[in-house]
Formats: structure tokens, C-alpha cells, sequence
């Protein structure tokens, strides 16, 4: 696993220079559109559905992906300590079960409830979410603000297996230059992670 990530991140100013000249989905300052996912727990959820809140920190993430699984604890703690300064994290699960199982509905239920998440983990079933917001990776962040402007995309930190010897704390960053009322920098990183699983046409 070392040598995955280490090497990931050698290829990060390449593959970060070519996602800023070929985006495929929103970029920084878009306005996102609302969207209705349902949650684990059998509601539908919207962005509209947020009330009074300064942003939000879309996550897209999964299951069975050794990233996501490394993120984690850190999704938690991310929302845990900035849903009361107005950003909640809404999680989103883009793959498809039919290429991944261990990603199906019923699963994200039982990882849902296993990890207490104190958050809503969505089902992106259609696959129609991930696409516009151009998410590649699990985990992807999109921050937006309390307009649905995207304001910050990318990686949540730089050391996805050490959490104590991360460098750059990223979103944590942007949320805080956006609560003093500053565009974050960097906007975009690049996102480390599983590749989103698409389900076959």
C-alpha cells in the first residue's frame, strides 16, 4: 500500500496540471445543481433540504476502497467539527454494485451503521450526480458555499495512509479561509483514490 500511495503522489503535479486544462465536470465557481440521493436510512436528501447553513462538503467515497477506508475517521472528524460552524459533510457513493457489490445499498447501510456515521451517506444509484460534479475519485471533496458555489475540489489531505504526518491539511484549510470570508489556496488538488466504478452500458 506504501508504494501505491507514494507513487501516486509522485505523479500528482502531472496529473493535476492535466485535470486544470481538461475538467469534465464543475470547477471552481460553478453553481452546482440541487440533487435528491437517498440516504441510508431511507429519505431522499437535497442540498435544498440544508437550511441556514454557510456550505457544504460533498464527499464522494465508497465502501470498499482502501483510500475511502483510510479517510474515514477523518470524514467523521470533518463533520463533527465543522457541521456546527454551518458546513455538514454529505457523503456520496458513485460506484456502481454491479462492478463493486461490497458497494451495494444494503452494504452502505451496514458501513453506515457499523462507523456511525454522524452524517447522510447517499446512493448516487443512477449515476447521474458524480458526472456533473466530475468526481474520478473516491474520496473526491467538492466544498461549496451556502449559494452551492463551488469554492474548493480535491483531496482532503496529503497522506492518506498517516494521518498524524500529513503536511497540507486541505479542506481543512478551505473551510476555515472560508469562514473568514477568504477564497481557500490552493482551490483544486488533486483527489488520490479508487477510481469511480461505472456501471456497464
Amino acid at each position: 500500500m506504501k508504494s501505491l500511495v507514494f507513487a501516486a503522489f509522485a505523479l500528482a503535479g502531472t496529473l493535476m496540471l492535466f485535470s486544470a486544462t481538461a475538467p469534465s465536470g464543475y470547477v471552481v465557481g460553478d453553481k452546482a445543481d440541487d440533487f435528491s440521493l437517498l440516504n441510508v436510512d431511507g429519505n431522499m436528501v437535497s442540498l435544498s433540504d440544508y437550511k441556514d447553513v454557510k456550505g457544504y462538503i460533498v464527499i464522494f467515497t465508497c465502501n470498499h476502497c482502501p483510500y475511502a477506508q483510510m479517510y474515514e475517521e477523518r470524514i467523521i472528524a470533518l463533520h463533527n467539527k465543522y457541521k456546527p460552524k454551518g458546513f455538514p459533510v454529505i457523503a456520496i457513493n458513485p460506484n456502481s454494485p454491479l462492478i463493486v457489490p461490497e458497494d451495494s445499498y444494503e452494504e452502505m447501510k451496514k458501513r453506515a451503521r457499523d462507523m456511525k456515521y454522524p452524517f447522510p451517506y447517499l446512493f448516487d444509484e443512477a449515476q447521474t450526480v458524480y458526472p456533473k460534479f466530475g468526481a474520478t475519485r473516491t474520496p473526491h471533496v467538492f466544498i461549496m458555499d451556502t449559494n452551492r458555489v463551488v469554492r474548493y475540489i480535491g483531496a482532503i489531505d496529503d497522506n492518506p495512509e498517516l494521518p498524524s504526518m500529513a503536511k497540507n491539511h486541505w479542506v481543512e484549510n478551505a473551510l476555515e479561509s472560508l469562514l473568514r470570508g477568504e477564497s481557500p489556496k490552493p482551490e483544486v488538488t488533486l483527489a488520490i483514490g479508487c477510481t469511480v466504478k461505472k456501471k456497464p452500458k
